[in-house]
């Protein structure tokens, strides 16, 4: 079983709570979320493999700690996945950025590909999946397994804001990947939004109806 990951710093916590009020605007918004995505990440590469290197400092030759050199990949789920891309870069500048895009179907509620864009060496990465709001967990179990069959076998998720029905169909369908969330929230309304959830995150994100 995967392990799910709630990170509850209190500038995490702060910041989401500014996010999730109906009154806060798209600027501030896309500010928020680029902020939480860095400070979640410290924890999402926190067991980035190191190995040694020789440097020397002003004073003199040492043995120093450097990451591997199997590299990161960060792949957002279109749209709103979009939003935590850069703080995930100001952390690992050298890192790929893929894409994946799927939208929900509005009847059956069930995610549909429309793109797939990844870098050529995706299956020799540690990969990190990105998307604000894991809720009937439709879109990241798609996305994974379509990772999975371009050969990656070292994938993490990690999102804002969490379901419960979200993330058990993660564990079934993905027990090998865990998942990084902020708040774990109390369940999916009938239209399959996060309660209480923060709203349509694409559309806050950049300013649609």
């Amino acid at each position: 079983m995967s392990t799910l990951h709630i990170i509850d710093h209190p500038l995490i916590q702060h910041k989401l709570s500014i996010m999730r009020d109906v009154n806060t605007g798209s600027k501030d918004f896309r500010q928020l979320l680029d902020e939480i995505a860095m400070l979640m990440g410290y924890e999402v590469t926190r067991d980035l493999p190191l190995d040694d290197i020789e440097i020397e400092t002003p004073i003199t030759k040492m043995t120093a700690k450097a990451i591997s050199g199997r590299k990161l990949a960060i792949i957002p789920i279109l749209r709103a996945g979009l939003g935590m891309v850069d703080g995930l870069l100001n952390l690992v500048p050298v890192a790929k950025v893929g894409h994946i895009g799927l939208y929900r179907d509005p009847e059956t509620h069930l995610p549909v590909e429309y793109y797939c864009k990844l870098p050529f060496d995706i299956e020799e990465r540690i990969v990190i999946v990105v998307d604000p709001m894991l809720a009937t967990g439709g879109s990241a179990s798609d996305a994974i397994t379509m990772l999975k069959n371009k050969g990656c076998t070292n994938i993490k998720l990690m999102c804002l804001v969490g379901a419960p029905e979200g993330v058990a169909k993660m564990q079934e369908d993905h027990p090998d990947v865990d998942i990084f969330i902020a708040a774990l929230d109390e369940k999916l309304n009938d239209h399959k939004y996060i309660v209480p959830g923060l709203g349509d995150a694409g559309d806050r994100l950049f300013g649609t109806k």
